[in-house]
């Protein structure tokens, strides 16, 4: 349960230039609820992440590093809940891919652009037929100003949406950043249980993002246990889509040293 964990307000979640959220309700694990998030990024945007360490990694885990590895520029995330798609060996990672040529085929971009990240239940099959009908839908809402909803709509028994947001000024230009997180139990670093989606619109190189998320998670993330468990899924994901002013391609960058200031 969530303690002390101020209650997100849709109207403080700033939208981030360059990336669009929608969601649907696809019924994966029971109906009426937000389940499924696509998050679609602008041409030039880079993505980072840091995943389980956890010997036994989920299906989406392999397959996101291995797109990530691949370094073709990444056009999609899509997430669900309901189903971890963990402990399913090859059919799991069959359906782990499916979801991305399914999203790719509707967004007209090769599957391994696209990253999959599954949370819920563990050791059954993911319900791709309901997965893949829901996609239409959850594109058909794709907005800037979704965060909200995608706070909700990857939530499993997490008591309430986790989301923050911040406008910050670095070197004189102005940076917008969202973030959105999951996670409510089988909290134990390395990484601390969860999924984590954090956004900014300013363009940065790569391997500087990589550095960046690394040490980012290491300073939050990984600081934290509650159970002692740690997850097959964990998954934090840094993205910058780059239709801010700030450009940093240098982690030595003088961007990333000068003080900045947030409101």
């Amino acid at each position: 349960m969530a303690v002390n964990s101020p209650l997100p307000v849709r109207a403080q979640l700033k939208p981030v230039p360059g990336i669009q959220l929608g969601y649907a309700q696809a019924g994966i694990k029971k109906p009426g609820r937000k389940d499924l998030l696509i998050m679609k990024l602008v041409p030039g945007a880079t993505v980072a992440g840091v995943f389980t360490t956890n010997r036994f990694c989920a299906a989406p885990v392999q397959v996101s590093q291995a797109h990530l590895a691949a370094s073709h520029p990444i056009v999609a995330l899509v997430v669900n809940t309901g189903n971890a798609n963990a402990g399913t060996g090859e059919a799991g990672l069959a359906s782990a891919n499916a979801s991305c040529a399914a999203l790719a085929k509707l967004l007209g971009c090769d599957a391994g652009q696209v990253l999959p990240f599954s949370t819920g239940v563990i050791l059954e099959p993911l319900p791709l037929e309901k997965l893949v009908a829901g996609l239409p839908a959850a594109i058909a809402n794709l907005k800037e100003d979704s965060w909200f909803d995608a706070a909700e709509a990857i939530m499993t028994t997490d008591t309430q949406p986790k989301a923050a947001s911040r406008t910050v000024t670095i070197a004189g230009k102005q940076v917008t950043m969202t973030g959105i997180s999951k996670g409510a139990g089988m909290i134990k670093p390395n990484m601390a249980t969860m999924l984590g989606f954090m956004a900014c619109d300013a363009k940065i190189s790569q391997p500087v993002l990589q550095t960046l998320v690394k040490h980012a998670a290491d300073a939050s993330f990984n600081c934290i246990t509650i159970d002692g468990d740690t997850s097959t899924n964990d998954s934090f994901m840094l993205i910058a889509t780059g239709a801010g002013e700030l450009e940093v391609n240098d982690v030595a960058s003088a961007e990333l040293l000068v003080p900045s200031t947030a409101h």
